[in-house]
């Protein structure tokens, strides 16, 4: 008997990258790269991390972002930042 796996099954889960790259981040996005980067440059979501000349963004803070509406991210910041 075959089985078939879910996409969201805990295993497919456990490994997803935690770090993603700008394409990955336009896909979950459904915009353009260049459309990514002025988010970014404008603080309207989670800033990316730089590792030497790599640009990642954390996969769980788009998520959670992405779930929240993707509310301005510099205003969500500077609450949590108050609390």
């Amino acid at each position: 008997m075959t089985t078939t796996s879910t996409a969201n099954s805990p295993t497919d889960v456990d490994r997803a990258p935690m770090l993603i790259d700008v394409k990955a981040v336009a896909a979950m996005l459904s915009c353009s790269i260049r459309s990514v980067y002025r988010l970014a440059d404008a603080g309207r979501m989670p800033p990316p991390r730089k590792l030497g000349a790599l640009v990642r963004w954390n996969r769980a803070a788009v998520e959670e972002w992405i779930n929240a509406g993707c509310p301005t991210y510099r205003a969500v910041a500077a609450k949590a930042a108050a609390r």
